[in-house]
């Protein structure tokens, strides 16, 4: 059979989360079939080199301007050209009129809720494209033959907001292995005086999107480093100085700005570097459909605190410690707590390594190529 695979973004040079999971999604089914035919259709960008050659697979690049023309007009010719069985959309949002079944990978539907479409605090651009997939998504949810989700918190919430049944399932996503114990203490050297990071550091994997918390996350710093004796340092990804600046004086800490630094964007390569270097790796989100970043922080061996909210308890487990996202003491007295207490700091380090190794892309895979098998079959 030969199966299309949208990835229009996977060319941009500074890829998001859904962007690495269809990467790794491709990469780990180039391991493991090499008897089905692949046509990955992607969007000409700089990083035309990410995706690996193999045999079975073909890169077809294609124009068609912006996002929803190059998806709904672009993209539908392209399967027909290219004599797809079927279609797999990775990234939430597909055509409307696909001339072949399609299969969809719904992360989350955010956007949907109440929180999502005018979140205060969104960029335009974040609200237009909320805008577009809250008008698509309901419609080729229920075209599509599969429709597959991250979690079992999201498959409910799509269950429930879509009325989703018979074509809904879940596949965990997975945890690249790059992330890992790093006991390269020269490349270490090396990552923290590119970046100027601190001695003493806590790492926020966040970025603008009102859901990833940064008001309460830089209250919670505030609190923290105001009663600790030892002064540590917070490294942030994806802000800039004036934004934070204005953030730090909305939120009323102004005080802790020189305590701050600001990495800008990490390739995803150089990321478990910072991490190993960090002493608590902070993901307390609003709302979260999976959060890689968790298993991520996990499988460096460096203890994790993240939200007791949506799907981060079911994807922490026991190996983190889950908080209120929304008190900014309660996240303050978890850092307190695992910087002063060096058995729990350990034992949530060991209990991480472990948890995360459950989580793979080549299981994720295995678990797509089935679903392609099954809807080939029953196509004809």
């Amino acid at each position: 059979m030969i199966i299309g695979i949208e990835g229009q973004r996977l060319f941009r040079k500074k890829k998001h989360g859904m962007d690495m999971v269809a990467l790794e999604l491709i990469k780990n089914l180039q391991k493991i079939d090499n008897v089905n035919e692949y046509v990955i259709f992607v969007k000409p960008d700089v990083d035309n080199n990410c995706i690996p050659a193999a045999p079975n697979f073909r890169i077809v690049e294609l124009r068609g301007g912006a996002y929803p023309f190059w998806e709904q007009i672009a993209l539908p010719l392209a399967i027909k050209r290219e004599k797809c069985d079927l279609l797999h959309c990775t990234s939430n949002t597909g055509p409307v009129f696909s001339p072949v079944p399609m299969l969809l990978t719904l992360h989350d539907i955010i956007y949907l809720e109440r929180i999502g479409i005018f979140l205060k605090g969104s960029s335009l651009y974040q609200k237009i494209g909320n805008l577009y997939r809250s008008l698509i998504v309901p419609v080729i949810a229920r075209r599509s033959v599969k429709v597959i989700t991250v979690s079992e918190y999201e498959k409910n919430r799509i269950k429930l907001f879509l009325r989703l049944e018979d074509n809904l399932s879940a596949i965990y996503n997975g945890v690249s292995e790059h992330f890992k114990r790093i006991v390269d203490r020269g490349l270490l050297s090396e990552t923290s005086i590119k970046y100027k990071l601190p001695e003493k550091f806590i790492f926020f994997l966040g970025n603008t999107d009102p859901k990833k918390n940064t008001p309460n996350m830089l209250k919670a710093f505030a609190v923290f480093n105001q009663r600790s004796e030892v002064k540590y340092k917070l490294v942030m990804l994806d802000y800039n100085e004036k934004a934070l600046n204005q953030l730090l004086h909305k939120i009323g800490h102004p005080e802790i700005k020189n305590d701050i630094v600001l990495a800008g964007y990490i390739p995803n390569a150089e990321l478990p570097a910072i991490i190993n270097l960090c002493d608590v790796f902070m993901y307390p989100s609003l709302r979260e459909s999976f959060g890689i970043p968790i298993l991520e922080g996990m499988a460096c061996g460096v203890p994790v605190i993240t939200s007791n909210t949506s799907s981060m308890p079911e994807i922490a487990g026991d190996a983190a410690l889950i908080v209120n996202p929304e008190k900014p003491g309660e996240i303050a007295d978890a850092i307190e707590r695992l910087l002063s207490d060096t058995h729990l700091r350990n034992d949530l380090a060991a209990k991480g390594v472990v948890r995360s190794s459950f989580f793979t892309w080549k299981a994720m895979a295995e678990k797509y190529l089935l679903l392609y098998q099954e809807v080939y079959r029953n196509k004809n």
